[in-house]
């Protein structure tokens, strides 16, 4: 890797442990090369062949010259005439079979990267998923590995053919010019030592970019996804500024490291004409002093290709060089994603059919990471029975959610342990767990498709019947069949052309044909009217008594007629008890339960 390689060695084991580091994230980036090897091996096949004839050429066209410049007959002439042809077809050949395996090989590559990345980030426990933000996943499965593309189809092509074609050069440049081939000594030093302090100056502004384009990317999707809100406010040209001051930092940093790039171009032109002045002059006094028994016309035209193809070389590797090094950050970014492990795994000898919707909490604590200060939740003991109605309030940032999460196994308790059906969750089939826990969560998301596509998310072969059972239990049905399609309405992308109520009620919906033993409903209804919350409960109530439900809400009338109320404060439970109970015994509840019922009075 030239960019590690070629800085300064003050550290040895640091040095060291970089390029370990490298290496190994290189490595997991080329192991979904898989079905590629074969065009990859392929593709170096046909450019050692490509480069090989092209270096013959000029020497084909050296004997030519000398040969008619001794008088040769027409038919030697076209006969090497014909041989320079047949050299440069299966040359040209070579080079397009060469190009057609690299970017199969190239492409196949980005694709099996970017399906790895998106399988891993599926089996992410939302530990996993806090890692990294959303724009800078976006960014990784998109503009890095893009970049990955890019500097494999470089490497397998360019990165190899450049190096041969310089060394074979070189090699007939000593062959055909002897002493001129001495003008190399100079030019060549000259040439790379350039190129590489022009490379090291444009890195750092290189590698910088792709953080920006994390915000960038983040600038994007916070502004599309709020849209309404941003119009709502008039923030528009905020907006526009926000996005405009990050679209410019990394243009700053593009120009900043292309106009350092764009010295390549003079310094290749210095040596270039170096070159050839050199050739001309020394080569023109060799032949008019010896009389061309030293050297030839045939060889000082030789000299001159073999010179540019030296050259070019260079300037090739000193781009490969480039592009490699910002390749580089891009696999680093795509490596961490690969090798992140999910902090939740299946057990070895999972247990796949939940016995109830019977949940305990022992002793639960968690905080959100390691390295976190704080727990967000501590000393959680609480049971429900199987079919019981739970109410959870609390304030904003007492741990509600993150309460609930814990149950279906979205995160992991730091200690203690869950209970759902009597066992722990960490026994469970992860996918059996969740399959008997249905999560409406705070976000509702509604995906582009059919009203009838989104419902059977929560089961694939749900048939018509049930469908509409649990729309009608969800109080969807009603508004649902005031579409011109009715379920086969089509839904837009993030459920724009629907309400925030519809959306909740479809989730809902959608949860419910899962017939889980468990229903969570974390603030889920609270877009809706409190009649249609009320019809909701009553439902529940009715058709699904052996279902566990529990409501996280804001309203007190929400969770009123549950069975039992818990209170979280500050991530603890401050009270639990039924609504009478908790009028009586908490103060939090009280308070709570006075407020809302003034203002409803005023």
């Amino acid at each position: 890797m030239p960019h590690f390689l070629l800085i300064i060695l003050k550290d040895n084991s640091g040095q060291r442990a970089i390029i370990r580091s490298v290496m190994g994230s290189v490595k997991t980036v080329l192991r979904s090369l898989r079905e590629n090897k074969k065009p990859t091996v392929l593709t170096l096949i046909f450019i050692v062949g490509e480069v090989f004839l092209e270096v013959l050429i000029p020497f084909i066209t050296a004997d030519l010259v000398n040969r008619i410049n001794a008088g040769a007959e027409v038919g030697q002439i076209v006969k090497m005439g014909l041989v320079m042809v047949l050299a440069a077809i299966v040359s040209l050949i070579c080079g397009v079979m060469a190009g057609t395996f690299c970017a199969k090989a190239s492409a196949g590559l980005a694709r099996n990267v970017r399906h790895d990345v998106f399988a891993k980030i599926q089996d992410f426990s939302f530990s996993n998923i806090d890692k990294f933000s959303t724009s800078s996943l976006v960014t990784r499965t998109t503009t890095d590995i893009t970049n990955v593309q890019n500097a494999y189809m470089m490497t397998i092509r360019t990165a190899v053919r450049a190096p041969m074609m310089f060394i074979f050069a070189i090699v007939m440049a000593f062959i055909m010019g002897g002493r001129l081939a001495l003008t190399f000594v100079v030019i060549v030093p000259v040439l790379v030592f350039g190129l590489i302090m022009i490379a090291r100056k444009a890195m750092p502004a290189f590698i910088a970019v792709f953080k920006k384009y994390d915000r960038l990317n983040e600038s994007v999707e916070e502004n599309v996804r709020g849209m309404r809100v941003v119009k709502g406010f008039a923030r528009e040209d905020y907006e526009i500024k926000k996005f405009s001051a990050a679209s410019e930092d990394i243009m700053k940093d593009f120009t900043k490291a292309e106009r350092i790039v764009a010295l390549n171009a003079p310094l290749m032109q210095l040596c270039m004409y170096f070159n050839m002045l050199f050739v001309l002059f020394i080569g023109s006094k060799l032949i008019i002093a010896n009389q061309g028994t030293i050297i030839n016309v045939g060889q000082i035209s030789a000299m001159m290709t073999y010179g540019m193809q030296v050259l070019m070389s260079l300037m090739m590797i000193s781009m490969i060089y480039v592009m490699l090094t910002m390749s580089l950050e891009s696999i680093k970014r795509l490596a961490e994603v690969l090798v992140e492990e999910p902090t939740i795994e299946n057990p070895e000898n999972p247990v796949y059919e939940v016995a109830d919707g019977s949940i305990d909490f022992q002793d639960v604590h968690f905080k959100y990471s390691k390295e976190a200060e704080r727990e967000a939740l501590y000393d959680i003991d609480l049971h429900i029975d199987s079919g019981m109605t739970v109410g959870v309030l609390g304030g904003t940032g007492s741990s509600k959610s993150t309460l609930i999460q814990l149950i279906p196994r979205l995160y992991d308790v730091t200690s203690g342990s869950v209970k759902v059906g009597g066992r722990d969750v960490r026994e469970y089939d992860i996918k059996s767990l969740r399959d008997a826990v249905s999560v409406v969560l705070q976000k509702n998301v509604i995906f582009s498709g059919t009203i009838k596509d989104n419902l059977r998310w929560g089961n694939a072969n749900a048939t018509d019947e049930q469908i509409i059972e649990a729309c009608k239990l969800a109080q969807a049905d009603e508004f649902i069949r005031t579409f011109e399609k009715g379920y086969d309405t089509k839904i837009e992308q993030g459920g724009t052309n629907v309400s925030g109520g519809q959306k909740q009620r479809l989730c809902i919906a959608r949860a419910l044909l899962k017939n889980p033993k468990i229903l969570i409903l974390d603030d889920s209804t609270s877009a809706v009217d409190m009649k249609t919350d009320a019809l909701i409960r009553k439902g529940f109530k009715e058709f699904i008594p052996q279902t566990t439900k529990i409501i996280i809400a804001q309203r007190v009338a929400s969770v009123m007629d549950a069975d039992m109320i818990v209170i979280l404060d500050g991530g603890k439970i401050a009270a639990t008890g039924t609504h009478d109970e908790l009028l009586k015994s908490s103060e939090i509840y009280r308070e709570i339960y006075e407020q809302q019922t003034k203002g409803g009075e005023e």
